[in-house]
């Protein structure tokens, strides 16, 4: 009997994956809300419990204390912090998986009260009008401070200093997260990017970012050891709205990304129903594929079935999987066995601590 397209085994680049399924990368908040250190206790067990994915993409970390705009997420940006994730790594590698880091800036979904009452920062000064998640619970968020010229140096640096933590932690790579609204997205986007410099207005102004930041990156990391995520038909979400340069701007993107060696472009099929949007795409890896010449990776709501579907098609070369990875620690092996798919409980996805994190059993533990 073939074995299913997800199964087989896969060279990222000159990095050997046992199989095609990728653990996504999610917010899950169980990392001290002061120190941002991530715990050999909870992360540790976490990520080795799900070790069997041919590659774990973890939580987005945030590369300062600027680019936070969640309670309890994990930083990559101090000593601590890299020690942190050192024991994670080990402990992964020790149990035979792949891990990258996926570099994170929040730009204007953020709050005051994460920065000693200083405004967040972001391409223009525009309110995304939709609420963070601070230590005092949901705030509406507020009118950033629109990047000066240092402050994006500054923070193109930060990424860089980042990937450069993330590798001296162990990582086997680093994803840097320029999708589903964040600092990097805000860049991309008209509507949250009113800039008239040369961040601002044409397509190549507003992905001018973007690849400063990577070739940075690709000073200190193996640029085979990057990857990229993107999301092109966002609409609705953290204040993007999609317009008729929406798309075009993600082509461009794409297109130039073939110019960098990478290890991946990680790419989300829609969130939300775009369907009756006239510019927008409805079929993400359908359409990107011809575009990428590199390896695709596909995400958003796939099942066993539709996972092995679009590799046979041709459309992508993996597969993230997201909420299924929380409450199904071994899910190569329930797919290989065809087995039942534990159910997740979304009330503990962001609240401290084991429950809803680290107690979801195995197969041979539901036993």
């Amino acid at each position: 009997m073939k074995e299913q397209s997800l199964l087989q085994s896969y060279d990222l680049n000159g990095l050997p994956l046992k199989n095609r399924i990728v653990m996504a990368p999610m917010t899950r908040s169980r990392a001290d809300n002061e120190a941002k250190v991530p715990t050999e206790e909870l992360h540790g067990t976490y990520y080795v419990q799900r070790a069997g994915a041919g590659l774990i993409i973890t939580e987005g970390s945030q590369v300062s204390e600027e680019a936070v705009g969640y309670i309890n997420t994990p930083g990559i940006h101090t000593e601590e912090q890299v020690a942190g994730w050192k024991k994670v790594t080990q402990k992964v590698h020790d149990a035979g998986g792949k891990i990258f880091i996926q570099l994170w800036h929040v730009g204007r979904i953020s709050h005051p009260d994460f920065h000693n009452g200083a405004l967040p920062l972001a391409p223009s000064a525009l309110n995304p009008h939709s609420q963070a998640f601070t230590p005092k619970g949901f705030k509406d968020t507020v009118s950033p401070k629109e990047m000066t010229i240092a402050d994006i140096q500054r923070t193109i640096a930060d990424f860089a200093k980042a990937a450069k933590n993330a590798m001296e932690a162990g990582f086997d790579g680093v994803e840097i997260h320029s999708s589903n609204g964040y600092l990097f997205h805000q860049f991309f986007n008209a509507t949250s990017n009113h800039r008239t410099d040369r961040y601002g207005g044409s397509i190549e102004n507003r992905s001018r970012f973007l690849f400063e930041v990577l070739d940075e990156v690709g000073k200190v990391v193996p640029m085979n050891r990057v990857g990229v995520r993107l999301n092109p038909s966002l609409h609705g979400v953290f204040g993007m709205e999609m317009d008729e340069n929406t798309i075009p701007t993600f082509d461009h993107i794409v297109e130039r990304l073939n110019d960098y060696d990478l290890s991946y472009l990680h790419l989300s099929e829609p969130f939300t129903d775009v369907s009756e949007i006239p510019y927008a795409v409805t079929h993400i890896a359908e359409h990107y594929r011809p575009l990428y010449k590199g390896t695709l990776m596909i995400n958003n709501e796939f099942t066993r079935e539709t996972g092995n579907k679009v590799i046979e098609n041709g459309n992508a070369d993996l597969v993230a999987y997201g909420k299924l990875f929380i409450s199904n620690p071994d899910l190569p092996e329930r797919f290989r066995q065809g087995a039942p798919l534990a159910e997740w409980d979304k009330d503990t996805f962001y609240t401290p601590g084991p429950k809803g994190y680290i107690d979801y059993p195995s197969l041979e533990g539901a036993k």
